[in-house]
């Protein structure tokens, strides 16, 4: 009797104990959340050394918690993408991956207001953010499109930040999107603005022609797109690289410059390639553009080749995932 009372008020006392830090928890997650739904908290927010609400003005956006509830259907497992190391990840329902214009049979001009919208959220990312940032892994599957086909650059988990007058880099872990990636980040590990660059080149030749650059075959040769893109190009053929589902809406002019446009960003040398404020400038006026030089990575062996006989270069995705070298914490 005396084991069985001390067991039952040890238990009593834990249950209490454990239902007074759940309340309190609690009233501390909801205080939060009421300063957030009360416009108190404008930025991004942490935790001080007291423990705490700290803000910051990050300039960032900021979603109530209703939006978020409805947009991910109440923080419903469907909605739920996976997990790691910040917590849940989560896919909101209003928004459609780009990766799937050729899919939703966007008509052109839907698929023209992508392409300059991407265009122009990487000029600000290269140039008008407080800090100059290198995506590093931009591709279709990384741009969402909302209810009204705007697009928006995703994930940021291979992103680097430049401050001052800093404008390329080199690091010994090359880590992207087969497809995307630029010859002189994967035989050298330099990146820089114009890596993001070639990347939007691949993406602007896949929305025009609806197929995919890795992967992509062709009866006539063993091209990848970027080199289909190209031969077309000097054949003075390049109209054959629209895709049919968009002949009749297209505005031949528009789909010609930017396939125009695409090449010049995936030429073979970054200093080549035309910066994200000249691209903007190209898609918006109608001023005679410079011939492209040859694309780098117009086949898929380049690549494979690139991989083997650098000594510089690490694990890249073979497939939609972007991938990075995992190392122990």
């Amino acid at each position: 009797m005396i084991i069985l009372s001390s067991v039952l008020s040890t238990g009593t006392l834990l249950l209490c104990l454990a239902m007074v830090l759940y309340i309190r928890n609690r009233k501390q997650r909801r205080n939060i959340i009421e300063d957030l739904l009360a416009g108190k908290v404008s930025g991004g927010f942490e935790r001080n050394s007291n423990n705490n609400l700290r803000t910051e003005n990050l300039d960032l956006p900021l979603f109530d918690l209703y939006t978020l509830a409805a947009a991910t259907m109440d923080f419903s497992e469907d909605s739920k993408l996976g997990e790691g190391g910040f917590g849940p990840v989560y896919k909101l329902n209003e928004l459609t991956l780009a990766d799937e214009t050729h899919r939703l049979q966007l008509d052109w001009p839907k698929r023209y207001n992508v392409i300059k919208g991407i265009a122009r959220g990487l000029l600000y990312l290269h140039q008008d953010s407080r800090l100059r940032v290198i995506h590093r892994d931009l591709k279709a599957s990384n741009v969402l499109l909302d209810h009204e086909m705007n697009p928006k650059i995703s994930d940021f988990g291979l992103a680097r930040s430049f401050g001052g007058n800093e404008t390329e880099a080199n690091t010994n872990k090359v880590m992207g999107t087969y497809g995307y990636i630029s010859p002189e980040y994967a035989s050298e590990g330099l990146y820089s603005t114009k890596s993001d660059v070639f990347s939007f080149g691949v993406l602007v030749l896949e929305i025009v022609s609806g197929n995919k650059n890795r992967g992509f075959s062709h009866p006539d040769h063993q091209l990848n797109l970027l080199g289909h893109a190209w031969r077309l190009f000097i054949e003075g053929k390049p109209s054959e690289l629209i895709s049919e589902s968009i002949i009749e809406s297209c505005n031949l002019f528009e789909v010609l410059r930017s396939i125009h446009v695409g090449l010049l960003c995936v030429q073979e040398n970054p200093v080549d390639r035309p910066s994200m404020s000249d691209v903007v400038l190209m898609l918006g006026n109608e001023d005679a553009l410079p011939q492209p030089k040859q694309p780098g990575f117009f086949t898929e062996r380049d690549l494979i080749e690139v991989t083997y006989s650098s000594t510089q270069s690490k694990p890249y995705s073979t497939n939609e995932c972007s991938i990075s070298l995992l190392e122990a914490r």
